[in-house]
């Protein structure tokens, strides 16, 4: 059994990753794991602890990475987000292909520690459609609401760090799009 793919997804706030994902994860040929991430931000509503995050406090966190047991971390509005190294290192020994949904400073860190690491980046069809996109949440407060449209303007200025580049405009199409680079990358994976 081969090492399973470290995969990365990125994008940015209210992009649909996670509509995406969720599409993605279906099909279960791709053998998908999906990284919890750690985070000190509170629960909300329907959240869970070990699924949605692993919910820690914020020295709880730095003494994660002060031990080097992240993989990669970053800090947003006051919360720390990151991946445990130890939980996604199991799963890829498993054979299973870890999909991680991070931010794009986090997905620098990755690249640096796992430079063959599959990353995808998440684009909206326009910048007008990501703000209806979050501001139909109707979770954030106003401020909020500009900090991550000011976050996504930087993030788009990565997308040549990413390998694959998918336009989330219709979910059904994204998830083919990404189900596919990843299945190609699998068939790599396996003649190694």
């Amino acid at each position: 059994m081969s090492k399973g793919l470290l995969i990365v997804m990125s994008g940015p706030s209210g992009v649909g990753k996670g509509t995406v994902i969720k599409e993605v994860m279906k099909d279960e040929s791709l053998k998908l794991a999906f990284s919890i991430s750690m985070t000190t931000r509170e629960k909300r509503e329907g959240e869970q602890e070990g699924v949605n995050y692993f919910y820690v406090t914020r020295e709880q966190f730095e003494q994660a990475v002060r031990d080097g047991k992240m993989l990669e971390y970053a800090e947003f509005v006051g919360n720390y987000y990151g991946t445990p190294l130890e939980y996604v290192e199991k799963l890829r020994n498993e054979g299973k292909n870890v999909l991680l949904e991070i931010e794009v400073q986090g997905c620098m860190q990755v690249q640096e520690k796992e430079p063959d690491a599959l990353t995808i980046f998440i684009v909206p069809p326009s910048m007008e459609e990501l703000e209806n996109r979050i501001r139909g949440r109707k979770t954030e407060a106003e401020e909020i609401i500009q900090q991550r449209l000011a976050k996504a303007e930087k993030e788009m200025e990565m997308l040549n760090k990413y390998k694959y580049v998918v336009c989330n405009d219709d979910v059904e199409l994204a998830a083919e799009i990404v189900s596919v680079i990843i299945r190609r990358h699998m068939e790599k994976n396996n003649k190694k």
